[in-house]
């Protein structure tokens, strides 16, 4: 193995997190740990006003940091946005890399960061054994009974290894979340044969030409850790799942990024259920967050664009879409989501 891709093969393993570039070593540490589910302590590293809880599923304590806008009341029903980590990260990285806390306070949001078992999500690659999706599953019914969460308005992004896991969602979990935003993430090579969604969902990928980890054009994922299908190819998996127009909107973004990145995006809009496929082509682009810090060397991670905001873009997605059955029929949400036993 030649030193540059030992150097990023350890790098994926120990380091892959964004996150943890940016937060001091001391605050990189797991907070205290609750002693009952619906104990609340805040979580080091993370936000002030992040708060976490811990939940039983299938026998096993897991636990998310959740931020709620000081805005929110009961009476008014608010959008939930899961944000997952990438491989080898913590639930606490997330809301200082991302901003999800600020925007939430402005677009009146709450947002949960899902913490994994082992610091890897089941995105099928087997990365981990963990039954994840009954975990989220866990997690929206443990918010919906706490808050006054909109249940046609549940959302789930992440970057990397939680891009790959949202992509799971989508699949999985089709009846709950409306739209899904992949972050240097396309889908896993053993992800598409079983994906069978029983509903349209929205989907966003964001994704550079020069990921050194996640091939725009697909293969082999930091060299050990399976396979993932081309940008093209998982694009064209949602089109023809919702049955969107086969012709994009393309257009390229006013560039402005000094570092030599630019944005082009494809909308594919006109699906069932208004449901779209949005591609960011980050084209110069590395494995990072647009509009984020560049946690790492470029010549390890490759470059953060700087034209667009990731954060933002994400949200302006979701925001314009909801699950159009609970919109029309609340009750169709409470049947689906509380079947009879």
């Amino acid at each position: 193995m030649s030193t540059s891709s030992a150097t990023r093969f350890l790098l994926f393993l120990f380091l892959l997190s964004p996150f943890l570039a940016r937060v001091p070593r001391a605050l990189a540490q797991p907070g205290p740990q609750a002693s009952h589910p619906s104990r609340r302590e805040r979580r080091k590293g993370a936000n002030a006003d992040d708060l976490k809880r811990e939940i039983k599923v299938g026998g096993t304590t897991r636990s998310y940091l959740l931020y709620v806008p000081r805005a929110q009341t009961r009476n008014h029903p608010a959008p939930l946005l899961l944000v997952f980590h990438g491989g080898g990260g913590h639930d606490y990285n997330m809301p200082r890399f991302t901003g999800f806390d600020r925007l939430a306070d402005s677009r009146r949001f709450i947002v949960a960061y899902p913490e994994s078992v082992n610091t890897h999500w089941n995105d099928t690659r087997a990365l981990s054994r963990a039954d994840d999706v009954a975990f989220v599953r866990a997690l929206i019914a443990d918010l919906e009974r706490s808050y006054p969460v909109d249940p046609a308005r549940v959302y789930a992004t992440g970057i990397s290894n939680g891009g790959f896991f949202s992509q799971r969602l989508a699949c999985d979990l089709s009846p709950q979340i409306a739209a899904v935003a992949s972050v240097a993430a396309t889908m896993p090579e053993t992800l598409v044969p079983v994906c069978h969604p029983s509903n349209p969902v929205s989907i966003l990928f964001v994704q550079g030409t020069n990921d050194p980890l996640v091939h725009i054009e697909g293969g082999n994922v930091a060299r050990t850790h399976g396979r993932n299908i081309s940008l093209a190819d998982a694009t064209q998996f949602w089109i023809d799942h919702n049955q969107t127009v086969k012709k994009p909107d393309s257009s390229d973004l006013p560039s402005h990024d000094s570092n030599g990145t630019s944005v082009h995006r494809d909308i594919y809009s006109g699906g069932k259920q208004d449901t779209e496929v949005v591609v960011y082509t980050i084209r110069g682009g590395g494995h990072t967050w647009p509009g984020g810090p560049q946690y790492f060397p470029a010549i390890l991670v490759g470059k953060t664009n700087h034209d667009i905001n990731a954060t933002e873009v994400i949200w302006d997605f979701f925001s314009h879409h909801a699950r159009q059955e609970c919109s029309l029929n609340p009750t169709v949400c409470d049947a689906m989501e509380h079947p009879a036993m």
